[in-house]
């Protein structure tokens, strides 16, 4: 399906919401040998989230890796790096990506919920099913096929938000076990949030079936309108089967500048530069990872050399131009449903400035213009 989505006017109404990636590995935002001022270094890292919080982001982003890959020699563990950046932070909501088969989920819950308690509720998940096997043969786990990663991790949302939400917590499934558990103390109590948002990602048919029945929060891979519109309805479709609304977020790689020209250049040398040897590896393990659903529509499955240079797809997003180019493609993403946008930079500290002070504004007055226009 490539039909936009009915236009939902109270869905519009609430404002784009904006996350980002934590530089919290080496290597940046893309795998090139382009110049690129951005550092994983703790100090630079509380730098940015304090200027992103007051540059229109609500949300950010750890990674999670824990070998060397593909750019990345050296990772700092999201969980802690995501308390840490908490504690930095007055507003911004941090999301600590975390993959099941690594974590026992009890005691990922309990953490979560204290550096819940310590930040005042801004505290929030991913659950990354797992795309790079080599991260889990080496550390001696197994390395399920693809339906039963999702398996596990549908599992393991149900465990956490069972034990983050009940006095006398009970699950009995095939991966993992509760037996009448009081989590104390539980999450902070936030108006409308009744536990720490559950954010997941994935493109094939079990990861749309999981987000539709658990997940609060489903992240999409760079794409365009159409292809996003798809996942949308595919998730949705579930959902309301199941009682549930589920809210989406679209990874995009921004390059802003003056002149469209400008931005083609940019774009135009991250790819020139692309660390070949490392693109092409990564892009094995992805494909390889996502040709495991029956589907075969697993993330990066259509995906483009040029397009894996941005590890999540970004540029397909098409946020490469002007200011005003950048915040009318961000509305058309609106109509099609999108609630969020999870941005990448090449210049973090600049980029991010440059977001809130040139594109920003212009989303919030075409987001006031539409509505005046529908309403």
């Amino acid at each position: 399906m490539t039909d936009q989505q009915p236009f939902d006017l109270e869905a519009f109404a609430e404002p784009l919401k904006f996350a980002y990636w934590v530089p919290n590995v080496s290597g940046g935002l893309v795998v090139s040998k382009i110049e690129q001022r951005t550092d994983w270094s703790y100090d630079y890292n509380v730098q940015l989230a304090r200027l992103a919080e007051n540059n229109g982001f609500e949300y950010a982003l750890t990674q999670v890796r824990y070998i060397a890959s593909y750019g990345a020699a050296y990772q700092h563990e999201s969980t802690s790096f995501s308390l840490a950046l908490l504690l930095a932070t007055e507003r911004l909501k941090v999301i600590a990506a975390v993959h099941p088969g690594l974590w026992q989920p009890g005691v990922l819950a309990k953490l979560v919920a204290t550096a819940d308690q310590i930040s005042g509720g801004r505290a929030a998940i991913n659950v990354v099913s797992g795309w790079f096997k080599d991260e889990f043969t080496k550390l001696g786990e197994p390395w399920l096929e693809h339906g039963e990663r999702y398996r596990r991790a549908e599992e393991f949302i149900r465990y956490v938000r069972e034990i983050w939400t009940s006095e006398h917590a009970e699950l009995n499934g095939d991966f993992y076990r509760l037996h009448d558990f009081d989590l104390k103390p539980k999450p902070v109590a936030v108006e409308g949030r009744p536990h720490p948002e559950i954010f997941q990602g994935g493109n094939s048919t079990d990861a749309r079936g999981m987000a539709g029945r658990v997940s609060d929060w489903y992240f999409a891979n760079g794409n365009t309108p159409d292809g996003i519109s798809e996942q949308i309805q595919d998730v949705t479709d579930v959902a309301t089967v199941h009682g549930r609304k589920v809210r989406f977020g679209v990874n995009g790689f921004l390059i802003g500048r003056d002149t469209e020209a400008e931005a083609r250049d940019v774009l135009r040398e991250i790819v020139d530069k692309a660390d070949r040897e490392a693109v092409e590896g990564f892009g094995a393990a992805v494909k390889q990872a996502g040709q495991s659903a029956g589907d075969k529509k697993g993330m990066w499955q259509d995906s483009e050399f040029a397009d894996l240079v941005q590890y999540n797809d970004g540029f397909r997003t098409g946020l490469i131009g002007t200011p005003e180019q950048i915040a009318t493609r961000m509305i058309e993403y609106k109509k099609r449903g999108v609630n969020l946008f999870l941005l990448g930079f090449l210049h973090y500290l600049e980029d991010v400035e440059y977001f809130g002070r040139e594109v920003l504004p212009l989303v919030r007055e075409l987001e006031a213009a539409e509505l005046e226009r529908v309403g």
